[in-house]
């Protein structure tokens, strides 16, 4: 994937949402995945954090990573499901000004091509500012999956959000 020439290299954070992830109990592969991909494309990954599914604290990372640190993209994973702890969409919720509900939705549909399950995701994308904010699923094989459907969307979404002119046509 190509970002437009006049374009320079992505700020990207990546934003792994787990309880035992947090506590030190669980490796974070997803997050690893993420950063995996992401080179696919240029990036400088500016954060990778790990927090817990406690809403305030999602939220206040979202937002520092977008508005303190400047990145333009800022990619989640955890805490889409519906259990109890599952509060990422919501917290994305609270801190985007425009919701993307085409990335979100071909993800779901992409996953129902391997898992049922899929319908079951409350993931969302939006837009805070400059900052495309995209949520992915916990499990790595989810991530790797779900990431690849939006992958060829991003640098152009990121052009767009960041004010370019260009046609979309072209």
């Amino acid at each position: 994937m190509k970002l437009l020439k006049s374009r320079p290299m992505l700020k990207a954070a990546i934003l792994t949402i787990s309880d035992k992830g947090a506590k030190g109990e669980r490796a974070d592969e997803s997050g690893a995945a993420i950063r995996e991909m992401l080179a696919d494309i240029p990036v400088s990954v500016v954060a990778y954090e790990i927090v817990p599914d406690e809403r305030t604290q999602i939220t206040a990372r979202l937002i520092h990573l977008a508005d303190a640190l400047g990145a333009e993209l800022i990619v989640t994973t955890g805490g889409t499901g519906v259990s109890p702890r599952d509060v990422t969409p919501e917290a994305t919720k609270d801190v985007i000004d425009r919701e993307l509900p085409g990335m979100a939705e071909a993800m779901r549909a992409a996953s129902l091509i391997h898992t049922p399950h899929a319908m079951l995701s409350r993931a969302v994308c939006g837009i805070r500012g400059r900052t495309l904010i995209i949520n992915l699923p916990g499990s790595p094989k989810a991530v790797r999956e779900n990431l690849a459907v939006v992958m060829p969307a991003i640098a152009h979404a990121v052009e767009k959000i960041c004010g370019s002119e260009a046609e979309c046509g072209r």
